[in-house]
């Protein structure tokens, strides 16, 4: 194997990512800042397109194959043998480049968890900090909000009255009202907050890795990862192949690995890395026993609760060709009108009983009724809440389906595993209908059309979630962090791989337990902090 036909700079970097996603961006911005050299490898190409730059066309990246590597998971026991769709970013930006824009940083109990289970320095003072760091807030003033970060964090205008129907409805039906659910309060109705900027998606690529680029200090390769490549136990560069070819990206400094919760397990048993007796029955000599990796898989899922409007106010007016036409027309030439937003404008936050210490629910607000993928409407005007628990005990698993890295792995959530899961399902379903029940929605709600008025019982809802959860594409924890004498951690709490020397995991597969809502803001948060870590600053803290 000889490095040709990479650049020079790629020879001799300080450090080499795997994935220009979230983290890898944020990640490579920050070490380029401090005046290190980086290789960002990414197998995927420009995220240029309009369909992703258009935050109302989000529907469309996610479900193209030039964008998006297509997972699926295996058929899933507890939904009826259903195998359900897993889409990760394929493209420069990663998942930011094809996601919802949806601005998550999660509630404060979830890091102290994470702490809790052995992620020292992780806690909700550890992680605000970097929360500060990274965005620019366009909400108002607040201390816990920062103000000058490169990820823009706006709302949409909610000039469609349904928006604040919902919130009010969300008041009357019980729950408070929240000004700011990434601020002091997460638990109430309010607005939804998206990285969108000047109507264009505001992505990790456009955030992070375009400013990367003009220190000069960065190469990107594109190319698909093969292997860790290691002398003894010290990891020294990336094996890569591109156009047939077998390369090598060397690193002087560290080798990371932030390619997403799915491809980033795969790449460490691909790398000797995992669990010793399935990597060898796929011919591949164990280097490092962790039998954590690809465990810990966890993910949200999600129904969609719909029903009729009495008004034609809502966005079906424009889901014809020609309503489309106009809407993307706008877009073009002024980055203005209904293609500038994600249209989730807003949303809530509650607990599914008072046992529960934080909330455990999120509400997205759609004025349509629709399917994620776009891919078919309801007929007529409509409007929906994508609703969900946040907390479900079910793990999963990412396991090879073979030696060649060309092959997918096989992707196991094992869904709905736990009784409680669907405890709490039913409680989403029916706290869905006080709300829609409330009096702001008289004057514009119709019929239910889904799950439907002759759903009630708990056998007809275990039904109807069995058949139409979906995934909220929000899949992490297969490289999770922990102390390092916990035989089933995968990395430190400074994100170093255990058990060799030289490598460390940024992304989402490292987070412990999932936290509330999209994983996007964590993920990026993630690159931010490791940043430091790896530069061996003093960490932020509050």
């Amino acid at each position: 194997m000889h490095p040709i036909d990479l650049p020079k700079a790629a020879k001799d970097a300080d450090y080499v990512i795997i994935g220009a996603g979230s983290a890898g961006c944020a990640l490579a911005y920050r070490l380029t800042e401090a005046g290190r050299t980086v290789t960002l490898i990414e197998f995927g190409g420009s995220d240029l397109g309009p369909f992703i730059q258009m935050p109302g066309a989000l529907s469309y990246p996610m479900n193209m194959s030039r964008y998006d590597w297509g997972f699926a998971s295996q058929p899933e026991p507890h939904l009826g043998g259903r195998t359900l769709a897993t889409p990760r970013g394929k493209v420069i930006g990663g998942s930011s480049s094809i996601n919802g824009m949806v601005f998550v940083r999660g509630n404060p109990m979830d890091f102290q968890h994470w702490a809790d289970s052995g992620a020292a320095g992780w806690d909700y003072a550890g992680v605000l900090a970097y929360f500060k760091r990274m965005e620019t807030w366009h909400g108002g003033t607040s201390s816990v909000r920062g103000t000058s970060g490169p990820l823009h964090i706006t709302r949409g205008k909610r000039k469609n009255p349904l928006f604040n129907t919902f919130i009010e409805a969300g008041h009357q039906a019980g729950w408070p009202r929240t000004d700011d659910y990434n601020g002091t309060q997460q638990e109430g109705f309010g607005p939804m907050e998206a990285t969108i900027w000047k109507g264009r998606r505001w992505s990790a690529a456009n955030a992070y890795l375009r400013p990367a680029k003009k220190t000069g200090l960065l190469t990107v390769v594109h190319g698909l990862a093969n292997r860790i490549l290691f002398q003894g136990k010290r990891a020294y560069g990336v094996e890569i192949v591109r156009n047939g070819k077998v390369l090598v990206a060397h690193a002087t400094r560290e080798v990371i690995i932030s390619a997403s919760t799915i491809n980033t397990p795969k790449l460490l048993m691909l790398s000797g890395i995992g669990p010793a007796d399935h990597l060898r029955e796929h011919g591949i000599t164990p280097l490092a026993d962790r039998p954590g990796v690809g465990g810990n898989l966890q993910d949200h899922l999600e129904i969609y609760m719909q029903y009729k409007s009495l008004k034609p106010i809502t966005l079906y007016t424009y889901y014809n060709l020609l309503g489309k036409g106009r809407v993307g027309l706008e877009w073009l030439l002024q980055k203005t009108g209904l293609g500038a937003s994600n249209q989730f404008e807003s949303c809530g936050f509650i607990r599914s009983s008072d046992a529960q210490d934080y909330p455990d629910i999120q509400y997205h607000f759609l004025p349509l009724a629709v399917r994620y993928d776009g891919k078919s409407a309801a007929k007529g005007h409509g409007f929906q809440a994508h609703v969900g628990p946040m907390r479900s005990t079910s793990r999963g698993t990412i396991r090879l389906a073979s030696g060649d890295p060309s092959v997918a792995p096989e992707i196991r959530f094992n869904y709905m595993s736990q009784p409680g899961d669907w405890q709490d399902f039913r409680a989403c379903v029916r706290h869905t209908r006080r709300i829609f029940d409330a009096p702001a929605f008289v004057p514009y709600r119709g019929d239910e059309i889904q799950p439907g008025d002759a759903i009630q019982t708990d056998d007809q809802i275990d039904a109807f979630i069995r058949e139409h959860a979906e995934s909220a594409y929000h899949p992490c924890g297969t490289a999770r962090m922990g102390a390092s004498h916990d035989v089933d951690a995968v990395v430190d709490p400074e994100l170093r791989v255990i058990g060799v020397d030289g490598l460390r995991v940024v992304d989402s597969s490292i987070f412990p337990r999932i936290t509330n809502g999209n994983l996007n803001g964590p993920s990026i948060m993630t690159g931010e902090k490791a940043a430091d870590h790896i530069l061996g600053r003093q960490m932020l803290r509050g």
